[in-house]
């Protein structure tokens, strides 16, 4: 039977009220498939929480028209394009994958694994790999996969088959 834990992540919450910065060494934009490539030293902030991992795929769910209908695009019109929708902060963002060394930090508090995904309308982020480690100042969750519910914190590590491993550091809990 695999083994689970769950425990409060508070510092990994969303913070939806704070830009976002992305940066990255290469970025790729496939408008047909609504889809946008960052490839490369990624690196992802918002408020107190940074993502990095070498690449990362943003699916966008494609823009209706304003009064609510199908996109629609005439022969001589330009179809809108990712980077006008972000820079102007109307890309409306279905889910997002983060491979090759994901890197997730907020506050005190640290994930890493080999892979990720987010689910935008459930607010799931979920990391997977041969070891995620969770690391909460001197405290350390290791398993194999951690899902967090960014709009409460909330984070469960599995153990995939294995077992869930914790390391609780008694310093972390004395208060100055």
């Amino acid at each position: 039977m695999a083994q689970a834990t769950t425990s409060q992540m508070s510092g990994l919450k969303l913070n939806k009220d704070q830009p976002i910065q992305i940066e990255s060494d290469k970025l790729e934009i496939h408008d047909q498939e609504h889809t946008a490539d960052f490839t490369g030293n990624v690196k992802v902030v918002q408020g107190t929480t940074t993502l990095q991992a070498g690449h990362m795929t943003v699916f966008y769910k494609a823009k209706a028209a304003a009064d609510g209908s199908a996109p629609a695009t005439k022969a001589s019109e330009t179809p809108s394009t990712p980077t006008s929708s972000m820079s102007s902060g109307n890309t409306d963002i279905d889910h997002i994958i983060v491979t090759n060394k994901v890197y997730l930090t907020s506050g005190t508090q640290t994930a890493t694994a080999d892979n990720g995904s987010f689910d935008m309308a459930k607010q799931l982020f979920i990391l997977k790999g041969d070891k995620v480690v969770l690391t909460d100042g001197g405290n350390v969750f290791t398993g194999c996969q951690l899902t967090v519910h960014m709009e409460t914190g909330q984070a469960q590590l599995d153990s995939c088959g294995g077992r869930v491993q914790i390391q609780l550091d008694p310093q972390s809990q004395k208060k100055n």
